[in-house]
């Protein structure tokens, strides 16, 4: 995301004070106001990426609308966390004070990122609407004495807080899962090989020794470092990962005994057998309820 197009996103609501910071490809913008007469903001720019709100003081009123649809009226308390997919279109009425902090991400860094550990199939951050995210509050908090003065801001030190929120939101609102190094536990590359070979092999059409043997392991000794690595076994991660590969599908028009093949299962029994034991209710009802909230969706634009 370059310069310019932060710059037309933060014009978005031309009244409000503003600072910009750019942790390349990443940029970081506060936005506050102190009075409650803001005309109704412009749309954003489609584009792909993800913007990150999160809110540094309690928020009364605004209306949002998404593809020209109104979809929320109502505020926020300080640390609530919105996502708004930005391939959406998103406008924004403030209608009270606010001081909030924006995180403006390339969907092809979380991309890049996510497949760096295997999951080249994450297809976004989803956050459910009024979510308080004390990290993000905290990350938001630190970086405030860099925005008031970025010429002085160390490179080192963005760079990490840039790492540690890109680590965060993948992890929490993505799906990912980042193993403790611990004594016994496969290396770095072995724990990549591993994952790559089941992401694969969705099916489940791969044996413990076959993964062993891709690891330059016996297979007794690579059973106990991937649970040491992961804290589960492989057929466990696999139902995991087949479980967070359906949320993905189900919030698209896709039939459910479509996504139950495309996930590895055996059919559409099957896979509402073990999404309900993973996550406590079946896929219809997941998609029924993630829909609604995606229609009354509380994220800021």
């Amino acid at each position: 995301m370059n310069k310019q197009l932060a710059a037309e996103m933060a014009e978005e609501i031309p009244a409000a004070r503003r600072s910009v910071l750019h942790v390349p490809p990443m940029t970081i913008i506060r936005m506050s106001y102190d009075r409650d007469d803001l005309e109704p903001g412009s749309p954003n720019r489609r584009e792909d990426a993800f913007n990150i709100i999160t809110q540094l003081s309690d928020f009364r009123m605004h209306r949002l609308w998404r593809d020209g649809t109104l979809v929320h009226e109502g505020g926020h308390p300080k640390g609530t966390l919105a996502i708004t997919d930005l391939r959406e279109e998103w406008r924004c009425h403030h209608l009270s004070p606010f001081d909030n902090m924006r995180f403006q991400i390339p969907f092809s860094l979380i991309r890049t990122f996510a497949s760096e550990l295997s999951r080249p199939d994450l297809s976004g951050l989803r956050c459910a609407p009024g979510t308080r995210d004390e990290v993000m509050l905290g990350l938001a908090q630190a970086l405030v004495p860099a925005l008031e003065r970025p010429h002085q801001a160390s490179r080192l030190f963005l760079d990490q807080i840039g790492l540690a929120i890109l680590t965060h939101l993948t992890q929490t609102y993505g799906a990912l899962y980042f193993p403790a190094a611990r004594k016994g536990t496969l290396a770095s590359w072995q724990e990549k090989r591993s994952l790559e070979y089941l992401s694969a092999r969705i099916d489940g059409q791969l044996s413990l020794a076959e993964l062993a043997e891709a690891c330059g392991l016996s297979r007794s000794y690579f059973i106990k470092a991937f649970k040491a690595s992961f804290g589960c076994t492989p057929s466990r991660w696999l139902t995991e990962y087949r479980v967070a590969r359906a949320k993905d599908l189900l919030l698209q028009d896709l039939p459910i005994a479509e996504i139950a093949i495309a996930c590895g299962f055996a059919d559409q029994s099957h896979l509402t057998k073990g999404f309900s034991a993973a996550t406590g209710q079946t896929p219809a009802r997941f998609r029924r309820e993630n829909r609604m909230g995606r229609k009354h969706s509380t994220s800021d634009a």
